[in-house]
């Protein structure tokens, strides 16, 4: 029998994603189960860019140019230069979501066998991607302590080696929710251009920043324009996480030469998707404004909660809209799986994702769940309720 390949062995499961099995099953038994586990918003998508498709007179579903369209790289410049990230649309090439971008850009700046330094815990998917592109992941831990606050500029520098090709930071985080601030990026600006290395930035939740303060982009510092590689997307920002648009921005035009090759090679991004894009940067500021409101009290009444159930530890978010907590157990993943087969109040329960995923050292994280606020006010005081009574039960066991 053929076998699979090593790559295939290493990829590992999603964190977020491999407990669905059992979430399906509890849902066949008619339970309702409150998903704290998975990033997707129940904010209504901007109904010009679901109209933007409903009244599109498409003839022929053909491709877009591989760089993506035209006009919506010029338009979503203008968005970026309103941001303070000074691009043009010869800067940007659209991908199929977020994740595509990162692929891209691993693709063009390194080798097998390279590394790249991550800040963790991180987002689960760059463990994939890492091992999609044979790169070495070079873990830096942040604390809970501190909300996850960047490490120390010198533990980086401990661990920059020749093989060392780029920091790749989430701001804000995922699954801390932590804001970088700007004297931090200003710190690793000055670190990438000390030992000629990239700064990679996944800024997908760019628009989520809280309490007044402000989100600063890595392509916002003067100076770093040939090392600054930034990610987005429009699946948060618009809750438009079907779409699958994302891009890749740089002013580097080698690495985005490379890139468009990757660009080709896949062909386009989808068409329909990128029209719905193109629309949604036409949203009035008054939908951000009530977005982050509601984020805001949803993070509040998260937050507030977790702190008063005993044993727990709880990093307070100025990001995106998910938390990290630290429970009274031993095993996360054992936690969540029993949750979904065996907990039930009233024949609802929860789904969380076990932080395990979210780093890369091993054995760590494992008393840690990330909790995503994108429930409404009483479905997220109900999922409290049952974590407070599922810890008190399962302890006892």
């Amino acid at each position: 029998m053929p076998h699979i390949s090593n790559k295939g062995l290493k990829m590992p499961e999603s964190p977020i994603r491999k407990l669905v099995p059992f979430a399906e099953e509890a849902k066949r038994k008619g339970k309702t189960i409150y998903q704290l586990n998975i990033g997707q918003p129940d904010i209504k998508t901007p109904e010009n860019a679901l109209k933007a498709v409903k009244d599109n007179a498409i003839d022929v579903l053909s491709y877009s140019h591989s760089a993506g369209f035209e006009s919506y790289r010029k338009k979503l410049a203008e968005y970026y230069r309103k941001n303070d990230i000074p691009v043009t649309a010869e800067d940007i090439i659209i991908t199929t979501g977020g994740s595509e971008a990162l692929l891209f850009a691993m693709g063009s700046i390194t080798d097998p066998g390279d590394e790249v330094i991550i800040p963790e815990p991180f987002y689960a998917n760059y463990n994939g991607f890492a091992t999609a592109s044979g790169v070495n992941i070079v873990p830096i831990q942040a604390k809970i302590e501190n909300n996850f606050a960047l490490p120390p500029i010198s533990k980086f520098e401990e661990l920059i080696s020749p093989k060392t090709k780029a920091i790749l930071l989430c701001n804000p985080g995922n699954p801390t929710g932590y804001l970088y601030t700007k004297e931090e990026i200003e710190q690793l600006a000055q670190i990438a251009l000390k030992h000629d290395i990239f700064i990679l930035a996944d800024e997908v939740y760019r628009e989520f920043a809280y309490d007044g303060v402000k989100h600063h982009s890595i392509m916002s510092i003067p100076g770093l324009e040939q090392n600054a590689i930034m990610v987005d997307s429009v699946s948060k920002r618009y809750s438009m996480c079907g779409a699958r648009i994302g891009c890749l921005v740089s002013k580097n035009q080698e690495v985005m030469a490379a890139a468009m090759k990757f660009a080709q090679a896949r062909l386009s991004p989808p068409t329909f998707a990128q029209i719905a894009s193109e629309a949604a940067l036409d949203t009035p500021q008054e939908y951000f404004d009530e977005v982050i409101k509601e984020y805001t009290f949803r993070r509040n009444l998260l937050v507030e909660g977790l702190e008063k159930i005993e044993g727990v530890k709880v990093a307070k978010p100025k990001g995106a809209f998910y938390c990290m907590a630290e429970l009274p157990i031993d095993n996360a993943d054992h936690f969540a799986r029993w949750l979904l087969e065996s907990f039930e109040i009233d024949n609802e329960t929860i789904m969380v994702a076990p932080a395990g995923g979210f780093y890369s050292t091993p054995d760590t994280g494992l008393n840690q769940v990330r909790i995503a606020y994108v429930l409404k006010k009483e479905n997220l005081e109900k999922a409290l309720k049952i974590l407070e009574a599922a810890l008190k039960e399962y302890n006892k066991k």
